[in-house]
């Protein structure tokens, strides 16, 4: 009978908080959504360039499958290959074909080589098949898959256990009181909110500063740029974890509700970060990516670390990091409103 009765507590207990309930059924079924979404999307199709081939051997091409640009110029097709455009590009010299690759992505390399390859089988015949000399605009064809998913999972890494630390660490503070004694002293809401993400802020800091030096030095992450940028992007991503947390923390009564929020607020967002490529993802999923603040700084960290680019590339990047940052901010100056009393 005894344990009868604690069963029966647990269960009025469970069924009592509305947000665990819809959690147990809401979250896996969102995530398998997504990952049904990811995994059976379209096959992807390589984007070539053809610079200059000739007519001859263009009509005997197979060219389905791809979405190809034809180019009178190489620089053209340089610029945009520059400009993710396109995957790579062909080019003839001699009737002996070459190839040119992006190079950042290994699984978008290996389709495109596979492409042309079958593209260029036609002009064979009988004869024994080309052998590709294939150049990279960024990396090596020793480039392997870690040093392309990497800057993806240091940034995801980082966003996700500032955003646990500092919801469950300002969720403590409003429990034990701390909180409600800053609102009733002369301290305005926004003085408040810039006191706690500048004091969480310079342990996220020095937080991401390891993350990232240990990844790139000891763990021998690809790092073709600046590693300066690397740690201004760590930490802008770090500013926003922080600040989200802090504002989802006001809507959770305690830790288990603050963990709620992961499956729903950053489990998600490893999917629209680079870690799976968009252009297989249903259209009417992909376009969540921009309104996540892990896809910009994917993006930026992988301009940074796997093509060595540099402020020009990545400021959009960066300033929309700071803009979530800002965005949140004002959630929590407005959030506060519930807590002080009059």
């Amino acid at each position: 009978m005894r344990i009868k009765a604690l069963i029966i507590r647990i269960l009025r207990q469970i069924v009592r908080d509305k947000r665990t309930m819809g959690l147990l059924i809401f979250a896996p079924i969102l995530v398998l959504t997504m990952l049904h979404l990811v995994f059976n999307g379209d096959d992807y199709n390589p984007k070539v360039g053809l610079v200059n081939v000739p007519e001859t051997i263009l009509d005997k091409m197979d060219l389905d499958d791809a979405t190809v640009t034809e180019y009178d110029k190489e620089k053209d097709a340089k610029d945009d290959l520059s400009n993710q455009e396109i995957d790579g590009y062909v080019r003839f010299a001699g009737n002996v074909p070459s190839i040119v690759l992006e190079g950042s992505d290994p699984s978008v390399n290996g389709a495109t080589v596979k492409w042309i390859q079958t593209a260029l089988k036609p002009l064979q015949g009988n004869e024994a098949a080309f052998e590709l000399e294939a150049d990279y605009l960024h990396g090596s064809n020793e480039m392997g898959q870690f040093d392309y998913f990497g800057p993806v999972l240091l940034g995801f890494f980082v966003f996700f256990f500032v955003f646990l630390i500092a919801g469950v660490s300002f969720l403590r503070e409003r429990t034990t009181g701390t909180l409600e004694r800053l609102l009733s002293s002369p301290l305005r809401k926004w003085e408040i909110v810039i006191g706690y993400v500048l004091g969480f802020g310079i342990f996220t800091m020095v937080q991401a500063s390891i993350i990232a030096a240990y990844a790139i030095y000891v763990l021998g992450m690809l790092m073709e740029g600046a590693f300066g940028y690397v740690l201004f992007i760590t930490l802008l991503l770090s500013l926003t974890a922080l600040t989200l947390g802090i504002s989802l923390s006001a809507f959770a009564n305690n830790e288990l509700q603050m963990i709620q929020f992961i499956p729903i607020i950053v489990v998600p967002q490893i999917f629209f970060s680079g870690l799976f490529n968009l252009d297989t993802i249903s259209d009417w999923l992909s376009w969540i990516g921009p309104f996540t603040p892990l896809y910009y700084a994917a993006d930026a960290l992988r301009d940074v670390m796997v093509r060595g680019y540099g402020w020009d590339e990545i400021q959009i990047d960066l300033l929309a990091l700071a803009g979530f940052s800002i965005l949140f901010m004002m959630l929590n100056i407005l959030a506060l409103r519930k807590y002080r009393k009059i």
